[in-house]
């Protein structure tokens, strides 16, 4: 019998084959069919893979799944909760072809549950510098920096009101 790992995935506990230590991003991907978290480098360099682990953003290529003992969400289970970020990328071409979207998106769902700090310099910076892990090779990353900033000051005026 294949050695079998519980993880609770998007809030539903699975129990998912670990035999030959795979990464987090294989389980999710190949055996739960969450496909959302690319995997592209393989190294952990690129983000692509990006998904949460106790609220955490974690490159999923890198990280044993044997490993993982807190809750993960992927980008389909973030879907309800980061459709106001994914519009506002839409919105202002912060993706273009697609493929680091749902790392960038789970990554800056993180940040925005975090909270940013006040400041519109301070703030940009904060969520550059957090997110330099999360390569892109379309956008340039200012209409990525300015969906997250502008997401977060529409957040807190709607809590403020």
């Amino acid at each position: 019998m294949a050695p079998q790992h519980p993880l609770v995935v998007n809030g539903e506990t699975v129990e998912v084959d670990v035999t030959g230590m795979p990464s987090l991003a294989t389980v999710l991907r190949d055996r739960l069919g969450l496909t959302a978290a690319k995997v592209a480098c393989g190294r952990g360099e690129c983000g692509a893979c990006t998904v949460l682990v106790g609220g955490r953003p974690v490159m999923g290529c890198i990280t044993p799944a044997v490993l993982v003992r807190e809750p993960v969400e992927t980008s389909e289970g973030l879907a309800a909760e980061s459709a106001d970020l994914r519009a506002c990328f839409a919105d202002t071409g912060a993706f273009q072809c697609g493929f680091c979207t749902p790392g960038q998106v789970v990554h800056a769902t993180a940040l925005l549950r975090a909270g940013l700090p006040p400041g519109s310099e301070e703030r940009q910076e904060h969520v550059r510098h957090a997110m330099s892990g999360n390569i892109c090779r379309c956008t340039g990353y200012q209409a990525i920096v300015a969906s997250v900033c502008t997401v977060a000051d529409a957040r807190e005026t709607e809590q403020a009101s």
